[in-house]
């Protein structure tokens, strides 16, 4: 009976334990939030980045096929 008693109390406690307060899950979604701009952020600086990469990539390609182009006449 003992035993029924204390795995009782031990679960009845762990349960309590693990709840959180308003005050927590709200700085948790806070810090949530800010993870999610951080991360938004970065993938708009990515993109603008390949952008550029690829504007860069474009533009050589058209001088060196200009430059094909010259020595072939």
């Amino acid at each position: 009976m003992k035993k029924v008693l204390f795995l009782a109390l031990a679960a009845a406690s762990f349960s309590f334990a693990s709840c959180d307060s308003k005050k927590e899950d709200a700085q948790e979604q806070a810090a949530e939030n800010v993870e999610a701009s951080g991360e938004a952020k970065a993938d708009a600086m990515e993109d603008k980045a390949d952008a550029v990469r690829d504007s860069a990539d474009a533009k050589a390609d058209a001088m060196e096929n200009a430059a094909d182009s010259a020595d072939a006449k």
